[in-house]
């Protein structure tokens, strides 16, 4: 019977750990759910580097890889080195032209060198840039999600998401996005499924649209 179980590996967003997906919950008869975490990079690692050394950890065949955010970024380049049954991305961008505005002036002028990443560990300042100004009265709520506050993983993380030099998007993606995700802007986002009042947390706030169309998002 197990054998039959669709495998379902989830990757949290930038500096994110698997406690967001606390809340997702897939039917059990079908599904198993497994959760992968970040790991420091090497030194000069590029993400295609990265993302082949997070494949090692897919430990079935055929699997479904869901990512958010950065994490959705991250799941696109793994999928360029295993066979997937399917891939989904929530709140994240399938090409850099996806991209907002501010982050291509970033990306043109290599202001990002200058974000005061040895500051991260206030936990304050790490969940303004992971999740965006819109939770500054809820700080509280989300410090239990934020955990890779390594500046060495901060400084590359910013640096791969400015970066990332993704021209079409993949074919066989599936995009989730929010319609007033502040992160990456609903309106710079092509032939996406976009979730009503959702934000760039809502596979936190949101999980029970997730818990009700996920599989079927997986299964069609």
């Amino acid at each position: 019977m197990n054998q039959d179980l669709i495998h379902v590996y989830f990757m949290p967003g930038m500096a994110a750990n698997p406690s967001i997906f606390d809340n997702i919950g897939l039917p059990e008869s079908q599904f198993q759910m497994h959760k992968l975490c970040w790991f420091i990079p090497l030194e000069d690692e590029s993400l295609g580097e990265y993302a082949l050394r997070m494949t090692k950890n897919i430990k079935h065949e055929n699997v479904v890889l869901l990512g958010v955010s950065f994490g959705g970024i991250l799941v696109q380049e793994m999928s360029k080195h295993i066979k997937l049954r399917k891939l989904i991305v929530v709140s994240s961008v399938k090409t850099k032209h996806e991209l907002p505005k501010r982050m291509k002036v970033l990306r043109a002028t290599k202001a990002y060198k200058l974000l005061p990443t040895q500051l991260m560990s206030n936990i304050d300042l790490l969940a303004k840039y992971a999740f965006g100004n819109t939770i500054t009265k809820r700080i509280e709520l989300y410090k239990k999600y934020l955990s890779v506050n390594d500046k060495r993983y901060l400084d590359w993380a910013i640096e791969q998401v400015i970066n990332w030099n993704q021209e079409e998007a993949m074919s066989q993606v599936i995009h989730v996005h929010g319609e007033k995700d502040a992160v990456f802007p609903c309106a710079n986002v092509k032939e996406c499924i976009v979730v009503k009042g959702g934000t760039h947390i809502m596979i936190i706030n949101k999980y029970k649209w997730f818990n009700e169309n996920l599989p079927q998002l997986i299964l069609s």
